[in-house]
């Protein structure tokens, strides 16, 4: 692991930068890169740690030997319960230690360089308007927001371009299913298209963009950037059934 930086005063901002990197390699972990990354959790080698890194990137390594360690260590040995269960059991597993960890890393360089009342609360409400990894990861992203935020941006998200944006992949298959999938309340009527403005991608967690083509995984029924799955328009026309790659990574368990 790379040590902290020289004591220099650090803001709010910067440390929120560093924040969002270390998720991004977190969150490629264990979605666009859970086949890797399950492969290098052998549950033969010594005890393991996954470290998100600030450039976006992510690792799986020994713990650092010094004590105690520069910055706060992630969690211990996550190798050893990658076949004592589900893969998704698992994945879940290591995205809720994934989260506590950032969140450690985060404070420990507010606490580090000095950060008052204010800065602290500002720093966790940036952190907050993020999906956790654990809800990217289990796809629960849109069952945890906030119902009344949702309410507020529904007139500035449902614009025509947006709807123009989605009809024009008609030809692809994210096309089939253009909006996310509405559901029915228990009065048989659907729920408001706020649902729609909820979407996130379930490979970097940021939100729907109006420019932006979309796929969405006929298994977890997630949705997914183009760009992060490497699909393309073009390619999405060939595809009858497409698995994301955390559904294409799942191993069968005798």
């Amino acid at each position: 692991m790379e040590g902290i930086p020289h004591p220099v005063p650090r803001t709010v901002e910067e440390v929120f930068t560093d924040f969002k990197g270390r998720r991004a390699g977190l969150i490629r972990a264990l979605t666009t890169d859970v086949e890797k990354f399950y492969q290098q959790c052998d549950p033969e080698k010594e005890n393991l740690c996954l470290y998100g890194l600030p450039n976006e990137t992510w690792e799986v390594n020994l713990p650092v030997e010094e004590v105690p360690p520069e910055l706060p260590e992630p969690a211990l040995g996550i190798n050893f319960a990658r076949d004592g269960m589900q893969d998704k059991d698992w994945l879940s597993l290591v995205a809720v230690h994934s989260d506590s960890w950032l969140l450690a890393v985060a404070f420990y360089f507010g606490a580090r360089f000095g950060f008052g009342k204010n800065e602290r609360k500002k720093l966790f409400q940036m952190i907050n308007d993020l999906p956790t990894i654990f809800e990217v990861v289990s796809g629960n992203t849109k069952q945890v927001k906030d119902q009344s935020a949702m309410h507020n941006n529904s007139s500035k998200s449902k614009s025509s371009g947006k709807v123009q944006s989605r009809q024009s992949e008609s030809q692809t298959k994210a096309a089939k299913m253009s909006t996310p999938p509405k559901e029915e309340d228990e009065s048989g009527e659907e729920e408001d298209e706020d649902d729609e403005q909820g979407a996130t991608c379930g490979a970097c967690g940021e939100s729907y963009g109006t420019d932006e083509f979309w796929i969405c995984c006929d298994v977890c029924e997630r949705w997914f950037h183009g760009k992060c799955v490497k699909i393309t328009p073009a390619k999405a026309e060939h595809i009858k059934q497409y698995k994301c790659p955390g559904c294409s990574g799942k191993r069968a368990r005798v």
